[in-house]
């Protein structure tokens, strides 16, 4: 780490570098030469990190809120690490807490309030709205709707959000709480990945028979073999067909010791082996299906010729 005076955050301030003796030009050479990268004027922190995500968090705890605004929307999901799908991090976003005043600048984008007491709390230190709160507003908003609501909530389930205030907060009237309403019918925190929760509201779009999550196939003496992303089973509880969703996340955070992506892919397609040898046909799909709306055809595909339909 470069030798200067690092806030318990990862962040340099300038002004506190200069109170402690250093000259400012050392940190505008630092930039110069891709040493530490600005977040705010006058902040910096270390370049190391450049997921979407990381560095927005780093610029909300840059950032100067007066005492009349808290961290919301995807700033604060962002606090939260709730998992959102493409979300939109341009720019910083705050609400109002007294007042239904509210403005947009390039950077900023400040949400009328007011904001009832029991929404706002504290995030590593920082006021910011709830977990319900934050996923509601999230939801409500994303740019992508039904598939960005669904995604949002099932990551706030995840993470130990009450479903009954996300609901009352659903029964309101604003903008975008339709889609916000509908999502949370469909919320469940079995879903891991904003992958898998798109896979699913595209099912649910296109109204594909809905798929048991997470589901576990057994051996004969009852030790899990496979744990499914999707599920379908036949009319007599059998599992016939399975669902899985290939992001490259499965390739690098199930990686064991020793072992490269081309191992975990070969491991892969050993599993998928084992599955058809129970009789259990796979549907794979990847980011490219999503973007394409490939989903819920391919599986209502799978579905017909299993007779599972």
């Amino acid at each position: 780490m470069e030798p200067f005076p690092w806030d318990p955050d990862g962040l340099l301030r300038v002004s506190d570098a200069q109170a402690l003796g250093v000259d400012p030009r050392r940190v505008y050479d630092a930039e110069r030469q891709g040493r530490v990268m600005r977040v705010a004027r006058g902040v910096y922190a270390l370049p190391s990190e450049r997921r979407p995500e990381s560095v927005h968090r780093l610029e909300v705890l840059a950032a100067r809120i007066t005492a009349d605004e808290v961290v919301s929307h995807t700033s604060a999901a962002v606090l939260h690490r709730l998992s959102m799908l493409q979300p939109d991090l341009s720019k910083l976003h705050l609400t109002t807490v007294g007042s239904d005043r509210g403005y947009r600048r390039r950077t900023r984008h400040v949400h009328p309030g007011p904001l009832a007491g029991a929404e706002i709390g504290q995030v590593g230190g920082i006021r910011a709205t709830t977990l319900e709160r934050t996923a509601y507003d999230v939801a409500r908003s994303s740019r992508i709707g039904f598939a960005g609501a669904l995604s949002v909530f099932d990551s706030a389930l995840r993470g130990g959000a009450d479903r009954r205030v996300i609901e009352t907060l659903c029964l309101r009237r604003q903008a975008g709480v339709a889609t916000a309403r509908n999502a949370i019918r469909w919320a469940d925190p079995l879903s891991e990945n904003p992958g898998e929760s798109w896979g699913r509201a595209q099912l649910i779009a296109g109204g594909v028979r809905a798929p048991v999550l997470q589901h576990e196939v057994l051996d004969e003496y009852g030790l899990v073999v496979a744990r499914l992303d999707y599920a379908w089973d036949d009319d007599e509880g059998q599992v016939r067909l399975a669902g899985e969703f290939d992001g490259l996340s499965k390739y690098v955070d199930h990686t064991r010791r020793g072992e490269t992506p081309q191992d975990v892919l070969r491991r892969e397609k050993e599993r998928e082996s084992m599955l058809q040898d129970l009789g259990i046909a796979v549907v794979r799909w990847n980011w490219a299906d999503l973007r394409a709306g490939r989903v819920a055809p391919r599986v209502s595909g799978a579905l017909r010729r299993l007779r599972l339909v």
